[in-house]
């Protein structure tokens, strides 16, 4: 492998250029080193024959990772298998047997659900292969090795944040009218978006300052599952808002804030008050995460608020610079050794750190660094 120290280097200005605008329980001192599973560094692979399994094409940052990330390896001279699973578990464990039974050295894996890999995780295991989850921590299993991802925690306090300092909470602003919603149940990043943005949102719930009048707002972050929207999808999320408006909202009352905790919900929620009424002069404040087309496309149209932008590309480079050291025998770099327990284990990561995007801040922070072209969102 020829790029080790051009790709240090981009991933390196890559991070560095990120703003961290919060902090989180997630956040860790300095970058360390840690061995492999069992403590033993790794021998050198004959060759870099890669497995990467991405959840789906249905939503735009996926098909992002996964080309982002072949075409850094094929650069590299590895073999790439990319394969998409349509979101079903059943064919993402096929897909995984298939790359294990070819060859595969390497898994890079962003799981649809977080507890359903085990048994194919250990083949991969016996197998010698060397397992890398890829922003989605996999649960229940000792055969992951690695784990790439943004600080999670941190996406839900930058919007947390935002809501705090937009509504003026913190000087005593309210009450305000909040409807909150979650990620997929069945994905262990949604956990940590919701606690980063409840650890902040929660005190005010409770003093009033906030006001839930559909109920649906948890007691507390262990109870995020309950309003969480399986398989994160727009739809989903568009007819639960649509509940909401229409069993709690029918008087008159407006709604003055939802946190959403990415872009793809967010979209059926804003469809839903569009739908319902609301334009952009009185558009209630709206999270997201992803900095997709269609949310930024929304945020320049006051229909959305903010977009926790997560820079994908360096998350890629970083999984490159992993896989390279893995190559080489040598043990890959981690910043996070303490955070994310996977129920068996405590699994090395590396944590790279997000920021927010506003209307004022799409030219300067998602054009200007080349994430998206000026024609992609109609600038």
């Amino acid at each position: 492998m020829k790029r080790m120290n051009k790709l240090a280097l981009v991933a390196g200005i890559g991070v560095m250029s990120l703003t961290l605008a919060a902090c989180s329980s997630g956040d860790t001192t300095e970058t360390t080193t840690t061995p492999a599973a069992g403590g033993e560094t790794m021998a050198p692979a004959v060759d870099c024959n890669v497995g990467i399994a991405m959840p789906t094409r249905s939503l735009e940052r996926w098909i992002n990772d996964g080309e982002g990330l072949q075409a850094l390896l094929e650069a590299d001279g590895c073999t790439v298998d990319l394969q998409y699973a349509d979101n079903k578990v059943d064919q993402q464990i096929s897909q995984l047997q298939n790359m294990i039974a070819n060859g595969s050295t390497i898994l890079v894996v962003a799981s649809i659900d977080g507890v359903a890999l085990g048994p194919v995780l250990e083949t991969a295991g016996n197998a010698g292969a060397t397992v890398i989850a890829y922003d989605r921590l996999i649960l229940g299993s000792a055969n992951v090795d690695y784990y790439a991802t943004f600080d999670n925690y941190s996406v839900g306090t930058l919007q947390g944040k935002f809501i705090e300092e937009q509504l003026g909470l913190a000087d005593g602003a309210g009450p305000f009218n909040l409807e909150a919603f979650a990620g997929s149940p069945d994905d262990n990043n949604a956990g940590f978006f919701f606690g980063g943005a409840w650890d902040v949102l929660l005190p005010y719930v409770e003093s009033g300052q906030l006001v839930n009048p559909s109920g649906t707002a948890p007691k507390s972050n262990a109870e995020w599952q309950s309003i969480g929207i399986l398989g994160w999808g727009s739809d989903d999320a568009q007819a639960e808002m649509d509940n909401r408006l229409s069993s709690f909202y029918a008087g008159g009352e407006k709604v003055d804030v939802v946190l959403s905790p990415n872009d793809s919900l967010a979209q059926g929620i804003s469809q839903s008050l569009q739908l319902a009424g609301y334009t952009a002069a009185d558009f209630p404040l709206l999270t997201g995460q992803d900095g997709d087309k269609t949310s930024v496309v929304n945020i320049l149209a006051g229909v959305q608020s903010m977009t926790v932008w997560k820079d994908t590309r360096v998350l890629g480079e970083r999984v490159a610079m992993m896989i390279e050291s893995i190559v080489a025998g040598e043990t890959p770099e981690v910043n996070d050794t303490t955070t994310y327990d996977n129920e068996v284990k405590v699994v090395p990561s590396y944590l790279i750190t997000p920021e927010v995007v506003i209307k004022d801040t799409v030219q300067s922070k998602l054009i200007d660094s080349g994430f998206l072209k000026a024609s992609d969102v109609g600038l």
